[in-house]
């Protein structure tokens, strides 16, 4: 697209922005991102079955080099590591965390290069056969596109966050051709602050990315089901067990996997975070060949029952000569997927956990019906359990129980399964909910100092940046000084309050001007009394580590306007109660 078409669309976009009322416009606004972050999941998925056909298929099975791909992931890896090292300059944010954090602190303003550097990215790591996910870097792209459409036109807030949100929406939506997961997506994962009028844009988002999808991506390219057996409500208990062990396996999961991960962010060397994942992956695709890519086909290929193409290319095919050690090498792959995905991503691919999820549940319902059908229970539908559970993991792990109950109903063509597919989501859920309160997203945001709540008024204050707010014009006041210098001081600062330092500026206390006025008033004293001792001691410090509902509740405890600040007990400066409930009333009055 030439430089002209490009400011002839900016100058029809600026034309219906200024004569449409605000509502209209975010409308309008909803249509184009949810078609662009569609056109963007389109790309990627396209952009990566060709790498697979094309790599994989044509060449080193064609030329029969099949084992090879063992290396794709390394070289693919690697690949990535390079681009974001060279091109993105270090600069990639990864993760629902980050758009998060960008919702919560950074005004929902996401960097212009996010709208192309994870479809790059993501596509060299999972079309080389990194064992993640694209929706990840689907979602990233999509929120990217919005909040950079609503910054080019200056929207608020407000509306900047919804459309983010609607970005988010519409490439969940074209990833599936899923819309109604797509907008239950943004509004459990993306979004805290819930109104009625939210949902419109976030529909409309939706709708134009399933609807790029539809038009353009096959069936192939989509996760798609039909399902071959009606729910029986005599299956009711299995499904009730099904619950518990997604429950189980989802905290095996987002355990497993944070604990993998946080050992390849401890390894300070690049190449040899990369060497160790790639050579790790090597192994593991060669004993679990599906673990390889998205693994979107071995789940279609569960669901029809196909389980020689899951061990055909693995070292222990000639060991698995019966049903229970088939089963054995299910269970084993499922639990392989979890170290899978975290060594792609903790190595230095970019992906995400949304398919990785899918796949870890599609394996455990086959896992389960297979083995209750290996006992005795015939009757047991082994595509149904296989469909169902992929929601039970998808609703542990993310915590978004309707995203997960509604993607599968959509993927599957309809609404056959609904209840067990609730009652799995929902148990669980609860289940992870009991031991982890917040998803794996929102403890590392805690991590990072940042709390999200569905609270409006907590949500509003955990933006504010206290550091920024730091007032250090307040003049210093030495120990040993004499009453003499601190008139001295006080007559050229504008201040009442002086804090009280020694040599290396570790604060000891505090002279408020209220306080010695008498002193100051008797020259007598000027050279006799000292800085120390007409300081008050402190009553209450803020650190710079702690967040605004700490500092918060110190203001009400101690009953000051003003308290000083400390990093490793060195003065920083103050903070005023004032100035923050200012910065409060402004984020409020932006949010409406």
């Amino acid at each position: 697209m030439n430089l002209k078409k490009i400011n002839f669309i900016e100058k029809a976009i600026n034309w219906i922005h200024e004569k449409t009322s605000e509502k209209q416009f975010l409308i309008f606004s909803s249509i184009l991102v949810g078609i662009s972050a569609g056109i963007a999941a389109v790309i990627l998925k396209l952009f990566v079955h060709a790498i697979r056909h094309y790599l994989v298929d044509e060449f080193l099975l064609k030329y029969d080099f099949k084992y090879l791909y063992l290396v794709l992931p390394l070289i693919g890896i690697g690949v990535t590591i390079l681009i974001i090292k060279y091109i993105l300059h270090n600069q990639l944010s990864k993760g629902n965390t980050d758009i998060l954090f960008s919702i919560a602190k950074k005004s929902s303003f996401l960097p212009f290069r996010q709208m192309y550097s994870h479809v790059i990215t993501s596509a060299f790591t999972v079309g080389f056969g990194g064992s993640a996910g694209l929706e990840s870097p689907i979602v990233s792209t999509g929120s990217a596109i919005g909040s950079n459409f609503a910054r080019t036109y200056k929207l608020s807030y407000k509306d900047r966050t919804l459309l983010l949100a609607a970005g988010a929406a519409g490439g969940i939506a074209g990833a599936f051709n899923a819309p109604i997961a797509g907008v239950l997506f943004a509004l459990e994962v993306i979004l805290v602050d819930i109104s009625i009028t939210t949902f419109i844009p976030l529909l409309i988002a939706a709708a134009s990315g399933a609807l790029i999808s539809k038009i353009i991506l096959h069936e192939s390219n989509l996760l798609f089901f039909k399902l071959k057996q009606p729910f029986d409500s005599n299956n009711i208990l299995f499904y009730l067990l099904l619950g518990v062990l997604a429950g189980m396996v989802s905290l095996y999961y987002v355990n497993f996997f944070d604990k993998v991960e946080s050992k390849f962010h401890k390894i300070k060397s690049r190449f040899s975070k990369w060497v160790i994942g790639g050579i790790s992956l090597a192994f593991l695709f060669a004993l679990f060949p599906s673990l390889f890519g998205e693994g979107y086909e071995s789940i279609k290929a569960l669901s029809e029952f196909r389980t020689d193409d899951l061990i055909k290319d693995s070292l222990l095919l000639k060991f698995i000569d019966s049903k229970w050690l088939l089963l054995l090498f299910i269970i084993l792959t499922l639990l392989f997927k979890t170290i899978a995905a975290a060594v792609t991503l903790g190595s230095g691919g970019n992906g995400g956990n949304f398919a990785p999820s899918l796949f870890v549940g599609a394996y455990l319902g086959f896992a389960f019906s297979f083995f209750l059908n290996l006992i005795g229970f015939k009757d047991i539908p082994v595509s149904n359990f296989t469909i169902v559970a992929m929601a039970g993991i998808l609703s542990g792990v993310f915590h978004a129980p309707l995203t997960a109950i509604f993607l599968i109903a959509e993927i599957t063509g309809g609404y056959e399964l609904i209840i067990p597919l609730m009652m799995v989501s929902s148990i669980s859920y609860v289940i992870v909910k009991h031991f982890h309160p917040q998803s794996l997203d929102i403890r590392r945001l805690k991590d990072r100092g940042t709390i999200i709540s569905e609270n409006k008024d907590t949500s509003i204050l955990s933006k504010i940046d206290v550091k920024e707010m730091i007032e250090t014009d307040f003049a210093t006041i030495h120990f040993k000084a004499t009453l003499r210098d601190i008139v001295e001081t006080i007559k050229h600062s504008k201040r009442n309050t002086f804090p009280v330092v020694k040599l290396n500026n570790k604060l000891l206390g505090i002279i408020y001007l209220d306080n010695i006025r008498e002193e100051m008033f008797n020259p007598e004293l000027y050279d006799k009394v000292t800085a120390k001792e007409v300081m008050r001691k402190l009553s209450m410090v803020i650190d710079t580590k702690e967040d605004i509902f700490s500092i918060m509740r110190k203001f009400e405890e101690s009953g000051q306007w003003n308290l000083p600040v400390v990093e490793n007990d060195i003065y920083i400066g103050f903070l005023s109660k004032s100035s923050i409930l200012d910065k409060y009333r402004h984020e409020l009055l932006e949010t409406v």
